[in-house]
């Protein structure tokens, strides 16, 4: 139960602290904490592929991405301060967010698996689940990742050149 809450506190300090941010890469950075947070959620869940997923995709590939749109766009730093619109608005945000809590508790104790207990060895391993997504797909998923990385290159590359 601790680590289940190190882990809410993990995943909810770097997405507020992403939201809160004026910086645009500082807030990508932190939003790979709480990426991989959700990934360190499904290990203690004890969904291994689906955490190994969380971490290739978002930790891993969305993240480079979303460093890279920022840096070759320049705009990372924004010196203004963080202005809030009103109190009425944060008070109806909390309301909203309240709400929100409120139809999702509900919706999890009126479950019918409440209390279900999983069964302790999965009827698919890891490595047989890979084995089966992977097997025949391998050399396509191999030539797309280098056709991306080359397409990935060739933009930083006609970002990076100087107009005159």
């Amino acid at each position: 139960m601790i680590a289940l809450l190190l882990i809410a506190l993990l995943i909810l300090g770097a997405a507020s602290a992403a939201i809160l941010s004026r910086n645009l890469i500082h807030s990508a950075l932190l939003l790979v904490g709480a990426w991989a947070g959700i990934a360190a959620f499904y290990l203690w869940a004890g969904a291994e592929f689906v955490a190994f997923a969380q971490a290739l995709v978002y930790v891993g590939a969305v993240s480079m991405v979303v460093l890279f749109a920022v840096l070759l766009t320049r705009q990372g730093a924004t010196r203004a301060p963080v202005e809030y619109d009103s109190v009425k608005r944060a008070v109806f945000a909390f309301i909203v967010a309240g709400g929100v809590a409120g139809v999702l508790v509900g919706a999890i104790m009126g479950s019918p698996l409440q209390g279900h207990i999983a069964s302790p060895t999965p009827a698919v391993s890891v490595k047989q689940l890979g084995l089966l997504l992977m097997g025949s797909y391998a050399p396509a998923l191999l030539i797309v990742g280098v056709l991306l990385t080359v397409a990935l290159l060739g933009a930083i590359v006609i970002a990076a050149e100087e107009k005159g």
